[in-house]
C-alpha cells in the first residue's frame, strides 16, 4: 500500500453544522461508530454500548491530566480597546508564563496587562505566532486563573467572553469525570464520554483500569505547515506513568491481553514509555509523531473522537485503523451527520 505522505491526504470535506458546539444532556448519550479493523466493517451504535465489546481481563487505559481554567481576557494599562484574549501555554517559572494572546499584534514588549485589579503582568519577551512571556505580579498564577479563568475550548466551538456556558456547561463538560492533575490546556476528549457509572460497570465486568497521566499542550493541536507529514516536527508534551501502571501493562502484555487507549493522547504516551524490556515508568517528555507506517508495540485497540482535517490527530487514527478504512468511517460519519470533534461523537477501533 502506498504510504501516505502529503498533508492533502488527510483533507475532507465536513458541514460546518456538524461541528459540536455543546455537549449532549448526558455524556453517554453520545453515537459511537465501531471499526472492525479485521472485518473492514463498520457499526453504528451509542456509547453506552461499550460494555458489550470488553470481557474480563482486558486493560482500559485513561489519561488523567486535569485542565487548568487557561483561558483569561486583560486590558492593556492605559488603553481604551477592547479586551485582548490570553490562553497560558506553559508555566515557565514561578510567576513567568508563556501564552498565546489574540489578537497579538495589540500586546507589545513592555506593555502592562490588566487581568483583573490584583492580578497584573508585564509583557518580558515576544515571539512569533502570537506567542508572548507574561512575568506576574504573583507566582500563585494556578490560582488566580481558577478564579478569573475560563475552559480552554478550541476555536471552532464559539463562545464569547460573556457566554454563560463558559461558567456552567463547559467548566463541568470540557473535563472527564476522572480528570486529577492538573496541568492540560486541551482536554482528551476521547474521555468526556465516560460516566462514574460506565467505569464502576466496567470494573464489575473485570475490566482493569489504569491510568496516565499527559498534559495536553499546543504539540495535540499544532498544525502542520508542510506539505510532506514527514518533514511536521511535533512539539513536546510531558507526561507520567506510575509503576503501578507499567507493572500491570507489562504484565497484561504478556499474558496477551488486550490493551484499549482511550484517546490519542494515551497512545503517544504508551508507545513513547515503550522499551525492549516493556513499558518504562517515570517522569518524561515526548515528541512522538504517529502516522501510517508506524508499527504499534502496545495499544492493541483505541476509542478517539473525530478528528480535523489535516491534523496529527487524523493521521495517528489512520496509523491505527488503515488508512482506506479510517477515510471510509469517515465519509460514513459525515453521512450519517456524526457530531464531530471535541464535544461530538466517538469512535471504537477494534
Amino acid at each position: 500500500m502506498t504510504q501516505r505522505i502529503l498533508i492533502s491526504d488527510y483533507d475532507f470535506e465536513l458541514p460546518a453544522e456538524l461541528i459540536a458546539q455543546q455537549p449532549l444532556p448526558n455524556r453517554d448519550d453520545s453515537r459511537m461508530m465501531v471499526v472492525w479493523r479485521n472485518g473492514q466493517k463498520i457499526e453504528h451504535r451509542h456509547f453506552k454500548d461499550i460494555l458489550e465489546y470488553f470481557t474480563q481481563g482486558d486493560v482500559l487505559v485513561l489519561n488523567d491530566s486535569r485542565v487548568i481554567p487557561a483561558r483569561a481576557w486583560a486590558y492593556i494599562k492605559g488603553s481604551q480597546g477592547k479586551a485582548i484574549e490570553f490562553l497560558f501555554v506553559k508555566e515557565l517559572k514561578p510567576g513567568v508564563w508563556e501564552v498565546l494572546c489574540r489578537p497579538a499584534r495589540k500586546v507589545k514588549e513592555g506593555e502592562v496587562l490588566i487581568f483583573d485589579s490584583q492580578f497584573v503582568a508585564r509583557v518580558a519577551a515576544r515571539s512569533q505566532l502570537g506567542h508572548r512571556v507574561l512575568e506576574f505580579n504573583t507566582t500563585e498564577v494556578r490560582e488566580k486563573l481558577k478564579e478569573i479563568g475560563t475552559p480552554p475550548l478550541p476555536p471552532y466551538i464559539k463562545r464569547k467572553k460573556d457566554d454563560p456556558r463558559l461558567k456552567t456547561i463547559d467548566l463541568e463538560r470540557y473535563q472527564t469525570v476522572y480528570a486529577s492533575k492538573d496541568g492540560s490546556i486541551a482536554a482528551p476528549t476521547a474521555g468526556l464520554h465516560f460516566t462514574e457509572n460506565t467505569l464502576a460497570e466496567l470494573k464489575k465486568k473485570g475490566v482493569e483500569i489504569l491510568t496516565v497521566t499527559l498534559d495536553v499542550g499546543l504539540a495535540t493541536f499544532q498544525p502542520v505547515r508542510v506539505e510532506k507529514v514527514t518533514e511536521h516536527r511535533m512539539l513536546e508534551e510531558s507526561f507520567y506513568i506510575s509503576e503501578k501502571t507499567a507493572a500491570a501493562i507489562n504484565r497484561a502484555k504478556k499474558e496477551g491481553r488486550r490493551i484499549t487507549a482511550v484517546g490519542t493522547t494515551v497512545v503517544r504516551t504508551l508507545e513513547s514509555a515503550w522499551t525492549e524490556n516493556g513499558l518504562v515508568p517515570g517522569q518524561n517528555s515526548t515528541s512522538l509523531f504517529i502516522y501510517p507506517g508506524y508499527q504499534f508495540k502496545v495499544v492493541d485497540r483505541l476509542l478517539t473522537n473525530f478528528h480535523l482535517p489535516r491534523s496529527t490527530l487524523l493521521m495517528l487514527v489512520s496509523a491505527f485503523g488503515g488508512y482506506d478504512l479510517i477515510r471510509q468511517a469517515y465519509r460514513e460519519a459525515v453521512r450519517q451527520r456524526y457530531r464531530f470533534f471535541s464535544y461530538g461523537d466517538c469512535m471504537l477501533i477494534l
